[in-house]
């Protein structure tokens, strides 16, 4: 009787708990309904519990306080406890400011607003002690603080005023507090102190990061029962983590540093835990669930291809990717693999081999590109590959209409196309094949999960699914963007393949930049010339494309130039680059339209103006527009002359190094996961609360084992011991995290 008391004692507290969680934030103390609108609309903070999961960005020690004769301009935030004793208005309409002269018996320092100036004046009396907070800074040679934190001080503080007069004129307050007064003061003056990211709407309406810290400290005062455990204890003991409610008050309201580091911990962790404990489960069940087509035969067209028409040897890392495509394919399961490998690494012609493997064993292979341009290039170098071979490729895109779509449409359920290239044209419902053995999407970022999936329902068994990017992918996004797949990488460029020079010019060398231009064009190459803006604009002071090319055409009326952007007709932007790979055309003015395009191995030139403007991988991505011949490939960065620091690393990345994966690791670790060029339909890396997968790799690592060790050891969910991390999992998915399926 006495066990059944106590689980019911266990219900009713955990329903008490999400009784509170669940509350509507417009009835926690401090938020009301015009505030609650604002935090909903912005930060997505609906209920207690969403504020629960807002963590702070940052904290501030306010373990001590700072005597006013120990300021300068040069220290960060900094705690003062003092008295106003005068206020001075100074300006008028926008430039009006509002000074109260601040000082605690050691000297005087001003605090200066700028916005709600009333609020300030009405609120805020002079002889009152109180405890300012904010960042110094020098101005006309005085020290000041601008729109400060300011609260009363603490009541022992008030008593010794009282006892001993005027504190600025008496230096009453003692600077450096003992322990003993520290432990009688509020939480926010203490310790380290969390800092929230706010909207810059919330900030006018007041709702500040130290309005949110005191929204987190009312909350807190509402959980006074422990928060229940969301990791079973054989993993938290594993791993040394702290309890889950240890570890929600302490990154809110960190005890110590030393607290504050394992709160971290055991929330990076749980929360990767449960994106790879999602990815596994849901890998297990597809493998439960789709068998694949066992294709064991390397046959005819593969040897005839192999041995008689290979334009160029293999290189290792090709060998190596084919062998364990093929390891896939005749296994029995479905293949779901991602094949990475920079621009030029020869992807394609490993995408022509696999087919081949299908074509062998009696199915079809489709190859989907994002591009109509990317799909036709696909087409020809897939037909200059097979010359004579009697495999049948043909295309189907939008342009692809009337008597000759309708062919494409019977020859393929006949089974007389053995590889069909396309756009998403391939995906619509009246596609039919005779037997689709082999899926291959180019450029997976620009296809959405329900278009793909799409193909699988194209035969009775679903087919194999090579995935393939350009865009090489740190090891730690790729666990968590494409962690459903089996990664292959091309590590290697064919032989004979230069190395592009890449360099960095300022504005001021444009003579140098078109003698450039002229050598190579003399030598019969052609020029990809970048811009980040179409127009000029004037709240951006940017190289535009039309002034770009009216400039251009001048500085070379001896050749022809021709633009490509994105508001083109899609047709007239075709034709452009059709021109322009034609070699029609000299040189191309675009934007990063050709960021994914032709394939002209005689372009030999790529200037990117503004480069300060791109982020790492797109400017590794338009530099692999060059560099596809065997001449000596250029590209040029041109910037500002006063860039930042983390411009000027972005742009020395580039110039030291074209590993693409090196490229990407950088990116990663100077932009974050969220700014990653081609992953916001990934899915699940950027609902990422706390953990950094720039920083966090080994913690992800330890993640992503210990959630496969779960799958093994408990592959139909029947362990008790488990029950608790189910349960979780299962919360997760309805909340409002993305937790999306990725194939």
């Amino acid at each position: 009787m006495e066990s059944v008391n106590c689980q019911l004692s266990t219900v009713n507290y955990t329903k008490a708990i999400l009784n509170i969680l669940t509350q509507d934030i417009k009835y926690l103390q401090g938020v009301g309904p015009n505030r609650a609108t604002l935090l909903a609309n912005d930060l997505n903070i609906k209920t207690v519990g969403d504020l629960l999961a807002y963590y702070p960005y940052k904290y501030v020690d306010r373990s001590r306080i700072y005597k006013i004769n120990e300021i300068d301009g040069t220290m960060p935030y900094v705690q003062l406890c003092g008295q106003i004793f005068s206020f001075d208005s100074i300006g008028e309409g926008r430039n009006k400011r509002l000074i109260a002269h601040f000082a605690d018996g050691t000297g005087t320092i001003d605090l200066v607003w700028f916005q709600g100036i009333k609020y300030v004046a009405k609120n805020y009396d002079c002889r009152k002690p109180y405890i300012v907070f904010g960042k110094p800074t020098v101005f006309n040679g005085h020290v000041q603080i601008a729109h400060p934190e300011i609260e009363p001080a603490p009541e022992h503080l008030k008593t010794q005023a009282r006892t001993t007069g005027n504190l600025f004129e008496e230096g009453a307050l003692n600077a450096n507090l003992q322990e003993t007064e520290m432990e009688a003061q509020p939480t926010m003056f203490k310790g380290l102190c969390p800092s929230y990211n706010t909207s810059e709407k919330m900030k006018r309406s007041g709702l500040t990061s130290a309005s949110m810290a005191k929204l987190t400290a009312n909350m807190f005062k509402l959980l006074k029962e422990s928060l229940p455990e969301t990791l079973p204890s054989y993993i938290t003991a594993q791993h040394h983590l702290m309890s889950y409610d240890d570890a929600i008050r302490n990154i809110h309201y960190p005890s110590s540093p030393e607290a504050l580091r394992h709160a971290q911990l055991r929330l990076k962790f749980e929360e990767l835990f449960y994106v790879q404990l999602n990815i596994l489960r849901y890998v297990k069940d597809r493998q439960l669930r789709y068998k694949g087509i066992v294709m064991g035969t390397v046959g005819e067209q593969f040897n005839n291809f192999f041995y008689q028409h290979l334009p160029f040897q293999l290189t290792e890392a090709q060998k190596r990717v084919i062998r364990e495509i093929r390891a896939d394919m005749k296994s029995g399961r479905q293949m779901n693999r991602l094949l990475q490998g920079d621009v030029g690494s020869g992807k394609t012609l490993v995408a022509l081999m696999v087919a081949l493997i299908a074509i062998d064993n009696g199915c079809q292979a489709c190859i989907m590109a994002p591009t109509e341009i990317l799909a036709e290039q696909h087409l020809d170098t897939l037909r200059e590959f097979l010359g004579d071979m009697p495999v049948r490729v043909e295309l189907l895109t939008g342009s692809v209409k009337g008597k000759r779509r309708t062919e494409v449409f019977r020859d393929l359920v006949a089974g007389e196309i053995d590889v069909l290239v396309g756009t998403h044209a391939v995906i619509e419902d009246n596609v039919l094949f005779h037997k689709l053995g082999l899926v291959v999407i180019d450029e997976q970022h620009r296809f959405g999960v329900a278009q793909r999936a799409k193909l699988w329902m194209k035969n009775s068994v679903p087919p194999h699914v090579l995935v393939m990017t350009a865009t090489p992918i740190p090891r730690t996004l790729a666990m968590t963007l494409y962690g459903d797949l089996d990664v292959s990488i091309i590590d290697e460029l064919p032989p004979g393949r230069k190395p592009i020079r890449t360099v960095h010019m300022f504005d001021a060398h444009r003579l140098r930049i078109y003698e450039l231009m002229n050598r190579e064009l003399a030598l019969g190459r052609q020029i990809y010339i970048v811009y980040p803006l179409i127009k000029e604009t004037e709240k951006m002071d940017l190289k535009d494309l039309e002034a770009g090319f009216e400039e251009i055409s001048r500085a070379f009326p001896n050749y022809q130039v021709s633009k490509v952007h994105g508001k083109m007709k899609s047709a007239d932007k075709d034709a452009e680059m059709q021109r322009f790979a034609n070699h029609e055309t000299h040189i191309l003015v675009s934007t990063t339209v050709i960021e994914v395009g032709v394939n002209v191995p005689n372009a030999s030139v790529m200037i990117i103006e503004n480069a300060e403007r791109f982020g790492l991988s797109q400017l590794h991505q338009l530099r692999g527009r060059v560099g596809r011949g065997a001449d000596q490939s250029y590209c040029v960065l041109v910037t500002k002359h006063e860039i930042g620091e983390s411009t000027r690393k972005r742009i020395q990345v580039m110039v030291d190094t074209t590993d693409g994966f090196e490229i990407a690791e950088q990116d990663l670790k100077l932009r974050g996961p969220g700014d990653l060029e081609g992953t916001q339909q990934s899915g699940m890396a950027f609902d990422l609360k706390i953990a950094n997968l720039a920083r966090d790799g080994q913690i992800l690592t330890i993640a992503r084992d210990t959630a496969q060790s779960v799958i093994t050891s408990d592959p139909e969910e029947r362990n008790p011991q488990n029950d608790i991390l189910w349960r979780r999992l299962r919360e997760l998915r309805k909340s409002n995290i993305n937790w999306g399926a990725i194939s």
